[in-house]
């Protein structure tokens, strides 16, 4: 059976189901919708308490997100044990606990994003987190509901385009706006949800952002005739955004069914472009490099040190950006349009407290653009369908079963395309099952998936199982204590692209190639938690330990100045490291706390590349009244000299950020406000982030962010 067909039928057997319960209940709802409970959404079907977890998930709230980076990982990065891999400013991605890309795997309202930001770093997450309700960092069993693989923890963001319940007095808005002096950005967004009826809600919601090329302190740029200059901006940091999703729901006494539609359209820069190496191509596992002193041979290694920066060259780039008559670099235009299905049902049948059925289908397209041509161009069509059943209480443990069944065609066209036309079709079963016991509390969860991976070329096709298990103890030895400890066995399934690659990869100044003898990649991993908390002090330290077979990396073969062949292999790795916060209630007014993590990562005996540094930091809240608020912080990111082989060493830096926050009423109805001053890197430090491939590329400096949001 086709996956089309299978999603179709996970679809049509929910609205069925909703379709059911919608007309025994009819009468009732119309009779007082005011009386209908709200339905509560998260990326968890079980809803516990923190005590129940075996590492606590993090959850940044929207109001937070309204205050930080427009791109996924600049969001995160100043969470514990995540940083940024930054492409520029229109895409990044997050690295926790030293993993990055297909071991931290992102998810929207617990479905896959099926666009292409697996591939490469310069690809865009499609997930705008200015128009998310939440983001949650899951670890532990949880993880396994969504993905293999990812044991670092895995990304759910959770956004509004979906009423899930009535709207109070008939309707809810909100209206944003902020301002960034460091890119000149303007952003704004807003929504609105309508109550139809008494049982039907409309959501509508949109967002524009505009941003120019960020300035940064102290920038010194090489050309490509060797001339060095100082320059205020980072070329081709420009990005543009426009969002826009309408959603629509039934929503009754015992749950909800609801459709969406949103569409994206990006254009960004993509900083790091050196067209020195746009002539570069392979002969077996060495690399040739315009011209050669002897006669062909591969071009001699140079030392990184005395090369120009990546990216150091003279060039004016993006399309709004044409004042000047410099030649205009590389950037991407991108448009995505996702359609959406959801609904659960409470209390569905016997035996069973709740139905969760997902459906979504995916168009996406993206042209890398080269002055007024497209180099290349990345089409992804993608359907998933998910159904979740949370079971009654069996002999005390409560838990949920559920399957899930993906596919997504990718298609890649033009002289930069690195990959055939592929299919990859993937279905899964999962299960997560949680009981307390005296002062422990257990969790177990499991999830098996089946990948099959098909090449329109004369490689070898892909069909692979993996079985991951994971289990958490949380032991309570004393008043406001808490033991926690987490083991798992995850398996991990090659992507296409670490299959199949075969060109270059101007972005990440790379010849990528696949290597179609790639086998699952297993791991086992340990994390040990130790947790107080009362009213005055707080504090949690976690330390944990990855030990990878067959783990799956770029080994680079060759190399021309700072442009390298790699290809993707397989060797034994581990990870490890540590992170940790103690936090203590200093006045009614003031929260004072201290903060780190360090990571280290070997593949072989030898430095894994791109692992970030140490981190060290404090952090002051205030709470003023029940009006002003405010934030100060301080942290240093440290050297880092444990590099991988054609790795530099990236030096630390110092970061201080202050904020302040005032929430007000307005208007006869007393609707809320709220409006919020950040001051970023007033320090105005040199950053350069090792997580990046752009580790010499500097990042934003001091910049302050003002921003308004109203609630009626």
């Amino acid at each position: 059976m086709s996956l089309t067909k299978s999603v179709l039928t996970l679809s049509i057997s929910a609205i069925v189901s909703t379709t059911l319960w919608a007309e025994e209940n009819t009468e009732e709802q119309q009779t007082d919708v005011q009386k209908l409970p709200a339905i509560v959404i998260s990326a968890h079907p079980l809803y516990r308490s923190d005590a129940d977890f075996g590492v606590k998930d993090l959850k940044v709230s929207r109001e937070k997100l309204q205050q930080v980076g427009t791109t996924l990982g600049e969001a995160l990065k100043d969470e514990p044990g995540i940083y940024s891999n930054t492409f520029g400013a229109g895409a990044s991605h997050p690295v926790i606990r030293g993993q990055e890309g297909a071991r931290v795997k992102v998810t929207q309202n617990a479905t896959e994003t099926m666009d292409v930001s697996g591939l490469s770093p310069d690809h865009a997450v499609t997930i705008d987190p200015q128009l998310a309700e939440n983001i949650e960092v899951i670890r532990g069993p949880s993880a396994l509901l969504y993905g293999a693989g990812s044991v670092g923890g895995l990304v759910n963001v959770t956004d509004t385009k979906m009423p899930t319940k009535m709207p109070e007095n008939g309707y809810e808005a909100n209206v944003g706006a902020r301002y960034n002096t460091g890119n000149d950005e303007k952003l704004a967004h807003a929504g609105v949800t309508v109550g139809l009826n008494d049982n039907i809600a409309l959501r509508v919601e949109g967002l524009k952002r505009d941003a120019n090329e960020y300035i940064t302190p102290n920038y010194m740029v090489t050309d490509d005739h060797g001339n060095t200059s100082r320059q205020r901006r980072v070329k081709d940091t420009f990005s543009e955004s426009d969002n826009v999703n309408v959603g629509l729901s039934w929503i009754g006494a015992r749950g909800f069914a609801g459709i969406s539609y949103g569409k994206r359209e990006d254009k960004y820069g993509l900083p790091g472009h050196n067209h020195e190496y746009e002539s570069c191509h392979r002969h077996g596992m060495e690399l040739h490099c315009g011209e050669h002193e002897d006669g062909g041979g591969t071009a001699a290694v140079t030392d990184p040190a005395t090369t120009p920066a990546a990216g150091g060259h003279s060039h004016n780039h993006g399309p709004s950006q044409g004042a000047e008559e410099e030649e205009a670099g590389p950037w991407i235009n991108l448009k995505s349009e996702r359609y959406d299905f959801r609904s659960e049902l409470e209390e569905p049948f016997a035996g069973f407290k709740k139905l969760r059925a997902q459906a979504s289908y995916t168009d996406y397209t993206h042209a890398e653009i080269e002055g007024d041509e497209a180099a290349s161009t990345f089409n992804s069509k993608g359907y998933e369908g998910r159904i979740e059943l949370v079971h009654h209480p069996v002999a005390d443990w409560e838990g949920v079963v559920g399957v899930q069944a993906s596919q997504q065609k990718l298609d890649i066209t033009g002289e930069e395309a690195i990959l055939a036309p592929n299919k990859t079709q993937k279905y899964s079963v999962f299960g997560l099952e949680h009981k307390q016991w005296n002062d422990f509390h257990f969790e177990l969860g499991a999830r098996f998936d089946h990948q099959k991976v098909d090449i329109n070329s004369d490689q070898q096709d892909f069909d692979g199982n993996g079985f991951s298990y994971s289990g958490a103890v949380n032991w309570e030895f004393a008043p406001n204590y808490k033991l926690s400890l987490v083991g798992s066995h995850e398996e991990r399934l090659p992507l296409a692209q670490e299959l199949y690659a075969d060109g270059v990869h101007p972005a990440t100044n790379t010849y990528e190639l696949g290597n179609d003898q790639l086998s699952k990649e297993k791991s086992n991993n340990v994390e040990l938690g130790l947790h107080y908390n009362d009213q005055k002090l707080s504090y949690h330290l976690h330390l944990y330990h990855n030990w990878f077979d067959n783990y799956i990396y770029a080994r680079t073969q060759d190399r021309y100045k700072d442009f390298r062949l790699i290809q993707y292999a397989q060797d034994s790795a581990k990870f490890y490291g540590t992170e940790g916060e103690v936090a203590y209630q200093l006045t009614s007014v003031y929260n004072a706390s201290l903060f780190g993590d360090y990571v280290r990562g070997k593949i072989d005996g030898e430095n894994a590349p791109r692992v970030p540094s140490g981190r060290l930091g404090t952090r002051v809240n205030a709470s003023f009244d029940d009006h002003w608020s405010g934030s100060a912080e301080y942290y240093h990111v440290f050297k880092q000299d444990d590099i991988a082989s054609f790795e530099t060493e990236t030096s630390g830096y110092n970061m201080l950020n202050v904020g302040v926050a005032y929430k007000g009423k307005y208007g006869s109805d007393q609707q809320d406000y709220r409006l919020f001053f950040n001051a970023n890197n007033l320090l105005d430090d040199n950053i350069y982030e090792h997580s990046s491939f752009l580790a010499s590329i500097p990042q934003m400096g001091r910049n302050f962010v003002m921003g308004v949001d109203f609630k009626f």
